[in-house]
């Protein structure tokens, strides 16, 4: 292929975030050719074997095979860029220069700065670098967290036939509606939205990133970011005052020992 005219790949198990990225690349290099999008690792390995894209765009956590096991598959030939929810991955093996990434949700101008050196790279004619021992290092971080599930990323909520993506950064708080979840979140500038999912908050609070969120009633969840304040009440409860919303969170004595330091 030539440079006017570049191909890529695009592998990722969540539809929407393929489509998503597919279309921030047309805005960002509408000379780009998206050839394929694929949805695991070993999907992403035969079409790059069919189609030899310029650029592989692949995510590193896939059912089955991983982004980073579909790298070392796909070889030498495609630049590649790796696309992870996880910013660790980024600070850990990335920066050190070998390897393009994109920590998601993907952000416009590190996109633009991605493309950028893609072109200069395939203008030069720079032969696509396959750092070996890098890829080692993150399959085996993969391993190792293959014990344990990766916390919770994405909410799907669905409402009037509309499927939103609510990546977990986002969310305020998470409340107990029987059978659903009522999620209190931020969308576009910072507007305070809230959306119903259809599962019990018991089941989601598992999944959840213990370091970022926590219980303070039995039917509150709160993502720690968001507090403002919290005021203590004097029947030894306390509630908690969040960031850009009006409501407030109550939390029960079980769980006020939390914010006792504070």
């Amino acid at each position: 292929m030539s440079a006017a005219q570049p191909t890529a790949l695009i592998a990722d198990d969540e539809p929407l975030l393929r489509d998503e990225l597919a279309q921030m690349l047309a805005r960002a290099w509408p000379q780009l050719q998206v050839v394929a999008r694929v949805r695991n690792g070993r999907e992403a390995v035969e079409q790059a074997a069919a189609l030899q894209p310029d650029i592989c765009f692949l995510d590193i956590h896939m059912p089955g095979m991983s982004g980073v096991e579909a790298a070392k598959r796909i070889g030498h030939g495609p630049h590649l860029v790796f696309v992870t929810a996880f910013e660790q991955y980024a600070l850990q093996a990335f920066e050190q220069g070998a390897l393009d990434y994109l920590v998601k949700p993907v952000d416009a101008a590190r996109l633009a700065s991605t493309v950028a050196r893609l072109q200069d790279r395939l203008r030069a004619a720079v032969p696509a670098a396959l750092p070996d021992a890098l890829l080692d290092q993150l399959a085996a971080q993969l391993q190792a967290r293959r014990g344990a599930p990766a916390p919770l990323t994405w909410l799907r909520a669905s409402s009037a036939g509309v499927l939103r993506m609510i990546h977990v950064d986002d969310i305020d708080f998470l409340r107990s509606d029987e059978k659903y979840t009522l999620v209190g979140w931020r969308g576009e500038n910072g507007a305070p939205m809230e959306s119903l999912i259809a599962m019990p908050l018991k089941a989601l609070l598992p999944q959840l990133d213990a370091a970022r969120f926590a219980q303070v009633h039995r039917s509150v969840v709160v993502n720690l970011r968001s507090v403002r304040h919290v005021v203590r009440n004097e029947n030894e409860t306390a509630t908690i005052h969040l960031k850009g919303r009006s409501e407030t969170l109550p939390v029960s004595r079980s769980y006020v020992e939390l914010f006792r330091s504070m």
